[in-house]
C-alpha cells in the first residue's frame, strides 16, 4: 500500500486532490492542513509521495520542501507541488529546492494522476 500525504491549508482542495486520485489502486491518503502538521504526519507515518501547496499560513510550502530535503529520511521522497502560483520564479524555486513536479491550480485530474502513477511506479 502506497501512502500519499496531501498538504494544503484548504480542506476543500485536499478533498478535491484525493477525489482526483481515488481510482488509483493500492493507495492510501493522509492529509495535513499546514506545514507543521505535515512534518508531524511524516514523523508518525512515512509517506511514499507528498502533494504540497506552497501558500500555507504557518510554514510556507517551499520552506517545508527545503526542510524535507535536508532530512535523510525525506531527501528522495517524491514531492508534487500543486499551487496557485504560476509565475516562473516560484516554479524555478520549487524545482531547485527539490520538487519532483510543479503543477498549478486549477489542474487537470488526469495530469495529476499521471504524475502520481509515474512517481509511485504504479504503471
Amino acid at each position: 500500500m502506497k501512502r500519499i500525504l496531501v498538504v494544503d491549508d484548504s480542506p476543500t482542495m485536499r478533498r478535491m486532490v484525493m477525489a482526483s486520485l481515488r481510482d488509483l489502486d493500492g493507495v492510501h491518503f493522509d492529509q495535513a492542513g499546514s506545514g507543521l502538521e505535515a512534518i508531524e504526519r511524516l514523523a508518525l507515518a512515512p509517506a511514499h509521495l507528498v502533494i504540497l501547496d506552497l501558500n500555507m499560513p504557518d510554514l510556507h510550502g517551499l520552506d517545508l520542501l527545503q526542510f524535507m530535503r535536508q532530512q535523510a529520511a525525506y531527501r528522495h521522497l517524491p514531492v508534487i507541488v500543486l499551487t496557485t502560483r504560476d509565475d516562473p520564479t516560484s516554479q524555478a524555486a520549487a524545482l531547485a529546492a527539490g520538487a519532483s513536479v510543479y503543477l498549478t491550480k486549477p489542474y487537470e485530474p488526469q495530469t495529476l494522476a499521471g504524475h502520481v502513477r509515474r512517481l509511485l511506479e504504479l504503471e
